[in-house]
């Protein structure tokens, strides 16, 4: 046993937040991953005993009551900092009012997502869906833990005991103890006992599924909310980097004279990839960036690309058979099946790049040790663990001479996940260059520039009809950019070709459909890729929610009771159903509108069900689109924090529309055209619809929120143009002049 004080702590300098752990209390929990994970994280941790003591800072019991729980996710704004504590509290029977919160530090054995490999990864909407069990039994350890103390204390059977908020108590003699005062004397046991927590289905929650404030918003409502772009260190200076403006372009000459003329600049730095300049002000190094004048090599992918010979390039590839693609969602013999169909019906579909557009510019400070052998860096990121990894390999140095402070994100969207980070890297180069702290901040133009976009898509399917009109065959090809070779190449090693990312969305899981397959062709552009919130989804799903529309149409069907015809009769599908009834009725599916459209979108997203109707409006003199209103229903089995899946919908919703109506990167000659939100038009507010959204609980083990009903909004809008004006949209933007020549031409061609 052991009793010995211990303090793990995580201190930010210079009037940023400061925490600490263990100060005369207990640490106890288990560790995620390998049976050796919790004494490795623990060595590592600062604190930790130097005989290898087993600690584990999942939780922290304080002797005045106060719990303190770690939360292994980035806060990007979707409220992980707040949901994952809270799991791991009502397992622990704690009072939520004496829980506080501290950001894991890096340790992915110890705080890694098991979805991701035990990388400490905050993408995909998988954060509570991969920690959600390992929480509840690391509480539910904890709180034997502290009940066992108890019966040993009192000397009464441990069966006799149970909880309640911060307290254990014994009913027969009307005893309790609360939680803080067991931190007096409580041991630790070498190893986690054996806990087996309540099924889904007959757990009593205490406080998931309850509605609570968020603990990051209070910050960001009075402006105390620390990210990484507040972060001010003694001594800092700042940079600024020109980047390639086709991946791959190195700096070939640089005429610097003009950029070290400008008051307060300090020194340029040529970087592999492109020119940084380090100023005493922010302000004077964008100045002396803007005046650089560079000749770059012309031997990168990208040189000549642009949309419209990407999409003829796609186009062909799409619609030549003798192509063949990795095979994703394959059943049955499509190819057979095909055959045999009494009719075939078949779509083809687009989409242009688009950019994160995350509302916070990418940013890091860094500060290299003179001899450069130790960094520390400030940075708020999508994955603390590869951030680390990424920042040694920069600078050749051991991982453990990385200290990583995580900060609050301004948004991600899959942005501030992507192996090599960058933006990061800038910041701890230039940093080494200097021989001082160096905080990179990108301007918005340097964003937009050098994005890293949802791929170039471009999306045929063929689906196989009998005489009934029932679909007994699909097949959809996908041609886009390779997006995991880019944005993660160890991922992508590992998954032997099939990128994951690209292809994601095509799956019907939920549909009878017997025989189908999809498969994707990977196009090496050398354009920059990345998930966007959404991932694959938000374009493969769009083709299949507007070509199911096209065939309900072609059989005379209603394109609501034509999805529900097609759902299979497992449970999930039954889930669907739900959601789809709902969404229907909230809408009065069967009112007709003066001068309004409806159109109804459906998708199982790994599990979540959602179904969404937009109601629109055409301008046929411009083509404007005008959405008045949006119905989303969503089944993300149980809700740990209903309010924020409710909100996180409505933030999927207007994130969706951008995509669906305005937001598009158009690239020529292999460089990026837009350069700021004037001409990358994100929704305004005057954009947004009424929203109506309606939770459906029930007790299935949770699934994704953050992005499921993204792509949802396309589709339904689409489907809802063609209601209105018997005119298909089937590329993304839908932008006025394309809307405008398909009610020209009905729709038949793309814009």
């Amino acid at each position: 046993m052991n009793t010995k004080t211990h303090t793990m702590q995580q201190t930010i300098s210079h009037g940023r937040r400061r925490f600490m752990l263990g100060a005369a209390g207990l640490s106890f929990g288990v560790a995620i991953g390998a049976p050796d994970a919790l004494g490795q994280a623990a060595a590592q941790a600062p604190g930790a005993s130097a005989k290898g003591v087993t600690v584990s800072p999942w939780a922290t019991l304080h002797a005045d009551g106060t719990v303190a729980i770690m939360s292994p996710a980035a806060e990007m704004g979707q409220g992980s900092l707040t949901s994952l504590p809270r799991i791991f509290a009502d397992a622990m029977d704690a009072d939520w009012s004496k829980v506080r919160i501290v950001p894991a530090y890096p340790a992915g054995k110890l705080y890694g997502n098991p979805l991701f490999g035990g990388e400490q990864y905050t993408a995909g909407s998988a954060t509570v869906t991969g920690y959600f069990n390992n929480l509840r039994q690391f509480g539910a350890q904890v709180r034997r833990v502290l009940v066992d103390n108890v019966a040993e204390r009192w000397v009464v059977p441990a069966a006799e005991l149970t909880t309640i908020p911060g307290f254990v108590v014994h009913e027969k003699s009307g005893r309790r103890i609360a939680y803080g005062e067991i931190a007096a004397f409580a041991k630790i046991p070498a190893e986690a006992p054996v806990v087996e927590v309540e099924p889904l289905a007959k757990a009593q929650f205490r406080l998931i599924g309850q509605d609570i404030p968020r603990i990051d918003v209070p910050g960001k409502v009075n402006g105390t909310a620390l990210y990484s772009i507040d972060v001010q260190v003694p001594g800092m200076i700042y940079g600024a980097i020109l980047r390639e403006p086709v991946e791959g372009a190195a700096p070939e000459r640089i005429d610097d004279a003009a950029a070290r003329a400008i008051e307060g600049v300090i020194s340029v730095v040529p970087l592999k990839y492109g020119v940084g300049v380090l100023a005493d002000t922010p302000w004077a190094a964008f100045k002396a960036k803007s005046a650089l004048k560079v000749t770059w090599s012309r031997n990168a992918n990208g040189w000549g690309f642009s949309n419209e010979k990407g999409y003829e390039k796609f186009t062909a590839i799409a619609r030549d058979a003798s192509q063949k693609g990795f095979p994703w969602d394959a059943k049955g013999d499509m190819a057979a099946a095909m055959a045999k169909a009494a009719s075939v019906v078949e779509g083809e579909y687009r989409a242009d790049y688009a950019y994160h557009a995350q509302m916070e510019p990418l940013n890091s400070v860094a500060a290299v040790a003179p001899a450069g052998d130790a960094v520390e860096v400030w940075v708020g990121t999508q994955s603390q663990t590869i951030t680390v990894v990424a920042v040694a390999k920069a600078l050749g140095i051991p991982e453990s001479k990385v200290k990583f402070n995580g900060l609050l994100l301004g948004g991600g969207f899959g942005r501030r996940g992507n192996r090599d980070v960058e933006f990061i890297v800038d910041s701890v180069l230039m940093s080494k260059a200097a021989g001082r702290p160096v905080k990179v901040l990108w301007t918005r133009e340097d964003d937009v520039h050098n994005g890293r976009f949802r791929p170039l898509y471009v999306n045929r399917i063929r689906a196989g009809l009998d005489a009934s009109g029932r679909i007994i065959a699909w097949h959809h090809r996908v041609v886009a950019d390779e997006v995991l070779a880019f944005m993660d190449p160890v991922r992508n090693k590992m998954s032997k070709g099939v990128d994951g990312i690209m292809i994601r969305g095509t799956e019907l899981p939920t549909y009878a459909i017997p025989d189908r397959m999809s498969e994707g062709l990977l196009q090496m552009t050398g354009m920059r890729t990345n998930p966007l919130r959404g991932i694959g989804v938000g374009q493969n799903s769009f083709a299949n929610e507007v070509f199911m529309d096209e065939v309900a149409a072609k059989l005379g069907a209603d394109p609501v009771e034509f999805r529900l015809r097609q759902l299979d009769t497992t449970p999930l599908a039954q889930r669907g159903r739900r959601v789809i009834e709902e969404v229907a009725k909230m809408a009065d599916w069967g009112r007709k509108r003066p001068g309004r459209g409806l159109g109804v979108a459906y998708l199982d997203y790994s599990g979540t069900q959602v179904a969404g109707i937009a109601e629109v409006s055409v301008d046929r003199q411009s083509g404007a689109i005008k959405v008045h209103r949006f119905w989303c229903t969503i089944d993300c089995g149980v809700a740990v924090h209903p309010d924020n899946v409710i909100a996180q919908t409505e933030s999927s919703i207007v994130y969706g529309l951008g995509l669906a109506l305005t937001e598009r990167i158009a690239v020529e000659d292999g460089a990026v055209k837009q350069s700021n939100f004037y001409d990358y038009r994100v929704p305004r507010m005057a954009d947004v619809p009424e929203m109506h959204i309606k939770l459906i609980p029930t007790r299935n083990h949770p699934t994704g929120v953050g992005q499921m009903a993204t792509p949802l909004v396309p589709s339904a809008i689409a489907n809802a143009v063609f209601q209105l004006t018997g005119a298909r949209l089937r590329q993304q933007p839908m932008l006025p002049e394309r809307v405008k020549l398909a009610l020209e031409q009905g729709g038949q061609r793309f814009a």
